[in-house]
């Protein structure tokens, strides 16, 4: 085949650049973090900005009636905006809505809930409910994860000014589409400042004592992870996971992990792993103790609620409080009733509303988050549920409820694809007189509720907001089996 001449391969080029659109007003925001302009008939997406803003953009993808593109220049700034808090707002990834006021992002979120219910769902609704803000807008979390790496992420500044480091090591966030690229954070606001403090001093360490940081391509190195969990008793909890092959090695973690454990002795749990693995799981790896316990505790409502180094929590112990406590009003209990958990987790959920029921049934996939929801409940004495781990939908059968009762109350809090077609089938066949659906995704709620619509009726609707200037929202919603 001959090879094309450069005129055509100029021509090829020329046909495969993409518009600059110039002077776009941003319209809406839409999922993901972005946000929406409308160009004649093209729909494009475009992330950090807001609507009221007037942008060039420049388009980086295009499909027949909708495009991806990226503010290259402001014209007006809307007046709806305000001003990040974050240095590092736009190029980690994370917290895309800081330029939105908190009440702006609310309102946005609301909205959300009802367009996916309303539109997706096609089925008949109370008034939803004002959406439940966060107290905390910053330093909310209780958990962060960093990563270490060899290969530090510069920023197009940086790059443009020809910026060079005398250190290429950085711990930090992963850069969105670039696994091996990690952007070095200095002061992170979503965790307590404790947790940029002992980031930065096990950084700094590092450097001073020239610890090699992994190489995510190759492998090679020996810091790959840090995680901080913080919880509301003030308990604090740091693992370092590394990568050990020698005993000089595991000499220079243990060396490490006492000037952590110098320079904040309020760390209650100081743990370390050593993954030699090709990825970054921890879950099939052993947790080995340096300093204080292997676990911390969270505490809500007079309950207790232990906390591993692989634990599931609620990342926002605080709001998750308020999310209980709408989802245990909806359930109603009057203490005669038997209730269903499903994808019950660690078993919050099924312990916090556990002294209004007869028995509480939680249900869940991971093995070792059922073990920890039977530690709590007996850690507070609460000695009316049972817990079983396996796939819902192998595991809520017929069989299942016949041998362990038919549920009054159904209380399912699935992941963000929503409850598998088995399962929903199984409810309507064992037709609970409630059914309180806890949903992280809007969108597949509806799917479902349109399922379920065949016999439940929504009663109530009530958004939670759990991650303040990100898109996500919680809701909840109850459902009332219809007369027949």
């Amino acid at each position: 085949m001959p090879r094309k001449s450069s005129e055509q391969r100029n021509v090829t080029r020329k046909k495969k650049e993409l518009p600059l659109l110039e002077k776009v007003e941003i319209t809406d925001v839409a999922a993901e973090g972005k946000a929406i302009a409308r160009v004649n008939d093209l729909v494009v997406f475009v992330p950090y900005v807001a609507p009221g803003d007037i942008v060039d953009l420049q388009v980086k993808r295009k499909k027949h009636h909708y495009a991806e593109a990226e503010a290259v220049k402001f014209h007006a700034y809307s007046p709806k905006r305000t001003k990040p808090f974050c240095q590092h707002y736009g190029v980690c990834g994370g917290c895309k809505w800081q330029i939105l006021p908190y009440e702006e992002q609310l309102r946005h979120k609301q909205r959300q809930v009802a367009d996916n219910l309303t539109r997706i769902g096609k089925i008949e609704l109370p008034e939803i409910s004002p959406i439940i803000g966060s107290a905390k807008t910053v330093c909310y979390r209780n958990k962060l994860e960093y990563t270490f790496s060899n290969k530090r992420w510069l920023t197009s500044e940086e790059v443009s000014r020809n910026v060079v480091y005398d250190q290429m090591n950085a711990v930090g966030f992963h850069i969105p589409n670039a696994f091996d690229k990690v952007l070095p954070i200095e002061k992170c606001w979503l965790q307590d400042d404790i947790s940029n403090r002992i980031r930065n001093a096990i950084r700094d360490y590092a450097y001073e004592h020239d610890y090699p940081f992994i190489n995510l391509r190759t492998h090679e190195g020996m810091l790959r992870n840090l995680i901080i969990r913080t919880s509301t008793t003030g308990e604090l909890m740091v693992i370092v996971v590394s990568k050990i092959e020698t005993e000089e090695e595991m000499q220079r973690l243990q060396e490490l992990l006492q000037y952590v454990a110098g320079q904040f002795p309020e760390i209650t749990s100081l743990l370390y792993i050593v993954n030699n693995k090709c990825n970054d799981t921890i879950t099939d790896l052993d947790v080995h103790v340096f300093k204080g316990k292997d676990h911390i505790f969270e505490q809500m409502e007079g309950l207790r609620f232990k906390i591993g180094p692989k634990s599931f929590y609620q990342t926002n112990s605080e709001q998750a409080y308020i999310l209980y406590k709408v989802v245990r009003g909806f359930a109603n209990l009057t203490g005669n009733e038997l209730v269903y958990d499903l994808y019950t987790g660690t078993g919050t959920i099924a312990n916090f509303v556990a002294r209004q029921a007869k028995q509480v049934i939680g249900i869940e996939y991971v093995p070792e988050a059922i073990e920890d929801a039977k530690v709590n409940a007996a850690i507070n004495g609460i000695h009316n549920t049972r817990f079983f781990a396996g796939d819902m939908k192998d595991l809520l059968t017929p069989t299942f409820i016949g041998q362990y009762g038919r549920p009054d109350v159904i209380i399912t809090d699935p992941p963000r694809a929503g409850m598998h077609p088995d399962v929903t089938q199984v409810i309507l066949e064992t037709e609970p007189s409630r059914i309180v659906y806890v949903s992280c995704n809007p969108a597949t709620q509806a799917r479902d509720l349109q399922a379920l619509d065949a016999k439940y009726q929504v009663k109530a609707v009530q958004p939670v907001d759990m991650f303040p200037h990100t898109h996500h929202v919680e809701n909840v919603v109850l459902l009332e089996r219809k007369s027949h």
